[in-house]
């Protein structure tokens, strides 16, 4: 029992540390290690259908069946998965991904219990080649915020609560500057963050997207907010070159109560 128990943490490790493989097989004749256009062309389009980004290494291993003498059979296997080998180099495929081009030998069977020994037989005159590919990278999707992150990723909304604003206004609150200083201070942290300041509105007739500013007399109240805010923070010294603003009109509400669409969200651009 204590001589298992030492395999135990040697079986885990190996299976934290799989790999995933693709695996392409190629036949062979009998005792030939020549190869026709057709298998060559196979195993090329294999590997270069696969994704190249993925792809760590190349392995090839080649075998024969169980006939013949092991010495004889270690060399017609490395022969067959050399041939392989020079057929992808020769495709434009770079050799340093190659790393390992190895003759097993023959494949052993119990042909008192085989049903189709020929055909059998035939399945291990062959070469593998193994793609040991990468893991796929972790997608993750945009989300919902109230403050700035340090890791966010592109298409992040930070909806800023306390950035609310009176009816046909553009003016910021004296809530709404506290609030921005804390954004100004997060952004000045994290200096790779770039977004987009989104300005909106609510309470328009149904035939106007957009809204007046009550000041300015134009419609364009949504843009205006937005380019409040993009003054502010640059007043507190967040670059301007991090941000663009931009107003959406009345095309985003959030189906709550009407005060909650007067309001302006940071959509993060770039990471």
């Amino acid at each position: 029992m204590k001589r298992f128990l030492k395999y135990i943490p040697l079986l885990i490790f190996g299976l934290l540390h799989a790999q995933e493989e693709a695996v392409k097989s190629v036949y062979f004749e009998f005792d030939k290690f020549s190869l026709d256009d057709k298998q060559a062309n196979e195993v090329v389009d294999f590997i270069k259908n696969t994704d190249s980004t993925r792809i760590e290494s190349i392995q090839i291993f080649g075998y024969t069946d169980d006939i013949g003498k092991d010495a004889y059979n270690f060399k017609l296997s490395t022969n067959r998965a050399t041939t392989i080998q020079k057929k992808i180099i020769e495709s434009g495929i770079k050799s340093k991904i190659i790393v390992t081009i190895e003759g097993k030998g023959r494949v052993l069977i119990d042909d008192d219990i085989i049903d189709n020994l020929p055909e059998k037989r035939s399945k291990n005159r062959r070469v593998d080649v193994v793609l040991n590919l990468k893991e796929l990278p972790k997608i993750v999707l945009p989300g919902f915020y109230n403050m700035l992150q340090k890791n966010h990723v592109v298409g992040d909304h930070i909806y800023l609560e306390n950035i609310l604003f009176d009816k046909g206004s553009s003016h910021l609150t004296s809530k709404a500057k506290a609030e921005l200083d804390k954004v100004a201070l997060l952004c000045l942290r994290y200096k790779n963050i770039e977004f987009e300041i989104q300005g909106h509105v609510c309470c328009t007739p149904p035939n106007q997207r957009e809204a007046i500013d009550k000041d300015t007399r134009k419609r364009q109240l949504s843009t205006n907010r937005a380019e409040s805010v993009f003054k502010y923070l640059a007043f507190r010294r967040v670059p301007k070159s991090r941000m663009t603003f931009k107003g959406y009109g009345n095309t985003v509400p959030l189906g709550k109560d009407p005060e909650y669409d007067r309001r302006v969200e940071l959509v993060i651009t770039k990471i």
